[in-house]
């Protein structure tokens, strides 16, 4: 049985059991605080669900399980609402929402951290930095740790630290059957193994583990802006460098477009750049030799890579990655060849409006250092990952822009094994989560699909779809 949100088939009566049993709240069409629950990060997504469970804690996340497997409904998990493929939502169906969820409680002796899964970056940086700790997080402060961490997690201590998954040491989850489970090495240990970037195909994740490392408070980091003229010389020299950068230095290049930032001539304003973005993870007096370089790829419209906390390194980006805008974003694991590099800088020209871009993270350090059959996440033999973004504030012409995105990463995915990130697939395409798994780490999730969700309850996720076709 399913809710009809027309007729209520489920009944006042059958919600108000829900109710009950919660110590957070149910939110129905027609609460006036509905539209506001059902909103996510990216707007290209206008879901209406038919409940959004706002949860309190595990208790309640086991009773939104239990209810949506006993009246069939899709299920929805959200954390930080982030989903750039609109899984942390959907119509007519129940969202599992954790946002609520923000307890942190670190062990600076141990060097761990457990963390519920409403926490965002900002949330979860403000507590590990009180001691001067941190772990691999996102590049913008409001992402949520929890679909960042179940698909990989890159940022900028992936080449010091590896991804946020490879700092996982335990998580807690409600399987799709009600069963609160504890996976770890020892506890579980395949679970475990597909949590690390296997996505959220396994259960809902109510508290993760992590490994801490000394960061900070004040880093090495920020931007140097160049010409889009210069776009081809700056990146192809930055791809040199890359070779010899210590592990401590952790490095993108981002073709876009000038937004109206003080430290940019008013000229600049409007125009395409190429931006070389960088964080040294050590004292900034030992990264100023390493970053160098940096300054010296081409002629600098600004530069202004210098010492900054890590707390504001983490945020640097934060205010070109504000709610509400419409966002598709997929990408490609490559090799920055001569011919990717001319690939990249001639779509550069064709971005299809001045928030759309191409990044290419440098990888490499600790990322690639984690033998490939430790984790779920496969690609450790990649040098680069391309991310194509398509982003506009209006919905207007959007499907456009998608197209324009779509065709892009197919050509740069030439220049690779035509794989993807997981968390940057875009959508919800089988054929591409298939592809992005070599044939055996895809059977060995698959036969961890089927112990935990033989049905498929959490499918809105990259999925990994269990033997019964689910």
């Amino acid at each position: 049985m399913s809710i009809d949100t027309a007729t209520g088939v489920l009944g006042d009566a059958t919600i108000g059991e829900l109710e009950a049993a919660l110590r957070g709240e149910v939110v129905r069409p027609g609460d006036p605080s509905y539209d506001e629950a059902r909103a996510v990060w990216n707007a290209a997504h206008d879901r209406r669900p038919a409940l959004v469970v706002r949860c309190a804690g595990t208790a309640d996340v086991i009773r939104a399980v239990e209810f949506a497997r006993s009246q069939d409904l899709p299920v929805a998990v959200r954390g930080g609402a982030h989903s750039i493929a609109g899984f942390s939502t959907c119509d007519g169906g129940i969202v599992i929402d954790l946002s609520a969820m923000k307890g942190a409680r670190v062990d600076p002796a141990r060097r761990r951290v457990l963390a519920q899964p409403g926490l965002t970056w900002g949330e979860l940086d403000h507590e590990t930095q009180a001691y001067g700790l941190a772990v691999t997080g996102g590049l913008v402060s409001s992402t949520g740790i929890s679909g960042f961490t179940l698909g990989g997690g890159v940022g900028w201590l992936v080449r010091r630290y590896g991804l946020a998954s490879d700092n996982l040491v335990g998580a807690d989850l409600v399987t799709a059957d009600g069963r609160s489970v504890h996976a770890d090495a020892e506890e579980n240990p395949e679970l475990f193994w597909a949590l690390r970037g296997g996505g959220g195909n396994f259960g809902v994740v109510t508290s993760f583990e992590y490994e801490l490392h000394p960061v900070g408070p004040e880093v090495l980091g920020g931007l140097v802006i160049y010409p889009q003229s210069e776009a081809r010389q700056v990146v192809s020299r930055w791809r040199d460098l890359t070779a010899g950068m210590p592990d401590e230095l952790t490095t993108l290049v981002n073709l876009t477009t000038a937004p109206p930032l003080p430290f940019l001539p008013p000229e600049v304003h409007g125009t395409r750049i190429a931006v070389v973005a960088g964080m040294y993870a050590g004292s900034p007096q030992a990264g100023e030799a390493a970053v160098a370089p940096l300054r010296t790829l081409g002629t600098p419209i600004a530069d202004v890579l210098g010492p900054i906390p890590y707390l504001g390194m983490q945020t640097l980006l934060d205010p070109l990655w504000t709610r509400g805008a419409h966002n598709y974003f997929t990408s490609a694991f490559i090799e920055a060849s001569d011919a990717a590099i001319d690939t990249m800088t001639r779509l550069h020209g064709t971005t299809p409006t001045p928030f759309s871009e191409l990044h290419l993270h440098q990888l490499g350090g600790a990322f690639g250092r984690v033998p490939a059959d430790a984790t779920a996440f496969s690609q450790r033999d990649a040098g680069f990952l391309c991310n194509v973004i398509a982003r506009s504030p209006e919905p207007d012409g959007f499907d456009g822009h998608v197209a324009w995105a779509r065709d892009a990463r197919e050509q740069m995915a030439r220049h690779g094994k035509g794989t993807m990130y997981v968390n940057f697939t875009g959508d919800a395409d089988g054929d591409r989560v298939r592809a992005s798994y070599p044939d055996a780490v895809h059977a060995r999730l698959v036969r961890v699909k089927d112990e935990y969700d033989p049905t498929n309850l959490f499918r809105l996720n990259q999925n990994i779809r269990p033997s019964s076709g689910g």
